[in-house]
């Protein structure tokens, strides 16, 4: 095949856009540029860390493991990678010269730095990879996961990568051929899964979070002494809060024990988020703050679950992990929202049939079947009508009436004219039947008194949540129900008035500050945590001064 016979992957969607010449310019000052030859390997699928590269002339192919038939051709002015590249992930793909030419080459922390220099290149390059990962995901390609659906640790695995947002496909041994012939070409039995394999080349064999989380390049430890803030929670009240502080020259680390995004990452679509008024995907909103977080220098730590908060150095807070180094900081900032409360009916089926967000990869698993989505607030209302896509009936059990007690309008009529949603008004889920999986749920009229038996395999519960302030010391005040007081809430000392007044959004510990759903007296709204998450940064600057001073 020649050069003038290729033909280019069309950019349909905005993922593969060109290069202009002057972005070019910029990539070529700071990066190295190549002559390759035909057939030349760039990057190898498993390659951590990989490069970037940007084609000036002749083309490269990009290949899929995993998915074979699944190929692209890039020309002059395009560029290879995805959202991954920016966060330290390993290649899902390879990069291969398809022809004679020349490409600049750059390391991903260089990139980096060009991507928060230049708005025009970084705006092309950043649209560019969000849409490609999205599509990654949407395909399934990158990771392979094989186990059960109805297997705690199989499921652990696949809310891991789908909260953080990795390319991937789960393989159901209870369904899949597939999955079955893969275990045996591995000479492993049922018995020893789950399994995961990284780029169609390195098994782990039942790993857990944190060594998965290694393989896929998420820090849970760090090597610096010491931080300026340090902030508990990478929902949107924290991210807002790391992308602030570290902007105006904080030394910052965001910890979180699951993933960045929160419980917004976790949502299907946000469509009264201001600004969007077509909505965005909560997974996409979560990827663009966490870049933008790591562009402004913010360390992120993933899977990093706290649980202990000390102050015995003066000058220094120390915050301890449930696995891994202690972080010393100067400042600390509360961010760890809340957990979702649980229907003691459906306790058997924790951890096989009951869900507590709805993206896609819960709607793969649970295919065309009825599903119970329990709730009538907005999370409740978009998780209905994002399974209504894919299932055949959706039962929506509410305490109420009126959905207009707790769910936005917007919402309301959509899911009232929606044939595959089935309210279930005044009711709840009495009792449950199944064997190590959910066949069935009794729902009971609480008026009536009438029950009826409904045959769903998976329940999504949306109740209320609880604060996560469990693992607090007793000398950080709480309110009746758990959580934080700040500001002028708090019943201050004469020894703390002695030192200062608590800051709006500081605790009864100097220099520790709430924000977000876990601070008593906020709004549980998502805009109204990413307000508290730039509101706290000038008083960070505040408290830090006054302790310098003192």
């Amino acid at each position: 095949m020649t050069s003038s016979e290729i033909t280019e992957t069309p950019d349909t969607v905005g993922a593969y856009p060109r290069l202009t010449p002057a972005q070019i310019s910029w990539l070529a000052a700071s990066g190295e540029r190549m002559r390759v030859s035909r057939g030349q390997v760039l990057t190898r699928a498993g390659e951590d860390p990989h490069w970037f590269f940007a084609v000036v002339n002749g083309c490269i192919l990009v290949t899929d493991d995993t998915q074979p038939e699944r190929t692209e051709v890039h020309g002059a002015g395009r560029f290879t990678g995805d959202i991954g590249l920016l966060e330290g992930q390993p290649s899902f793909v390879n990069v291969i010269a398809l022809t004679d030419g020349e490409v600049i080459r750059l390391p991903a922390a260089t990139l980096g730095r060009l991507v928060g220099r230049h708005s025009t290149l970084g705006e092309t390059i950043l649209r560019a990879y969000l849409i490609r990962r999205s599509l990654a995901i949407g395909v399934g390609s990158g990771l392979r996961i094989i186990g059960s659906r109805f297997d705690p640790d199989s499921r652990k695995l696949v809310e891991f990568v789908t909260r953080n947002r990795i390319p991937h496909r789960f393989l159901d041994l209870d369904e899949d051929d597939v999955a079955e012939r893969t275990v045996e070409r591995l000479g492993l039995t049922p018995d020893e899964v789950p399994i995961v394999i990284v780029a169609g080349r390195r098994v782990l064999h039942a790993p857990t979070i944190r060594e998965l989380a290694r393989v896929l390049g998420l820090r849970s430890t760090t090597s610096e002494p010491e931080y300026d803030v340090a902030i508990i929670g990478a929902g949107p009240a924290g991210l807002a809060a790391s992308i602030y502080a570290s902007s105006d020259g904080l030394k910052t680390v965001l910890c979180d024990a699951w993933a960045t995004g929160g419980q917004a990452g976790r949502t299907s679509r946000i469509e009264n988020y201001l600004g969007f008024p077509s909505g965005i995907g909560g997974a996409e909103l979560a990827d663009l703050a966490t870049v933008q977080a790591q562009k402004f220098g913010t360390t992120i730590l993933v899977p990093a679950l706290a649980n202990s908060i000390s102050w015995d150095d003066p000058g220094f807070i120390e915050i301890g992990f449930e696995d891994g180094s202690p972080v010393r900081s100067r400042s600390v900032i509360l961010a760890p929202g809340v957990r979702y409360d649980r229907l003691a009916a459906l306790a058997p089926y924790e951890t096989s049939s009951v869900f507590y967000a709805a993206t896609p990869v819960e709607a793969h698993i649970c295919g065309n079947e009825e599903v119970a989505v329990v709730g009538g607030g907005n999370s409740a209302g978009q998780a209905a009508l994002f399974l209504a896509r894919t299932s055949t009936n959706v039962h929506l059990v509410i305490r109420h009436e009126d959905l207009s007690e707790s769910m936005s309008r917007y919402l309301i009529a959509q899911v009232e004219e929606n044939p595959r949603i089935t309210i279930h008004r005044n009711s709840e889920i009495v009792d449950a039947t199944g064997d190590r999986a959910l066949r069935t749920i009794e729902i009971a009229n609480r008026v009536s008194g009438e029950a009826q038996t409904v045959p769903v395999r998976f329940v999504f519960v949306f109740i209320g949540a609880r604060p996560a302030t469990a693992w607090l010391p007793p000398d950080l005040l709480l309110d009746s129900q758990g959580y934080i007081l700040t500001g002028a809430d708090l019943p201050v000392s004469d020894d703390r008035r002695a030192l200062r007044p608590p800051l709006p959004l500081e605790t009864s510990r100097p220099d520790v500050f709430a924000i977000g759903d876990v601070r008593s007296g906020s709004a549980k709204r998502m805009s109204a945590a990413i307000g508290e998450g730039a509101s706290v940064v000038p008083m960070l600057f505040s408290a830090i001064a006054q302790q310098a001073a003192r």
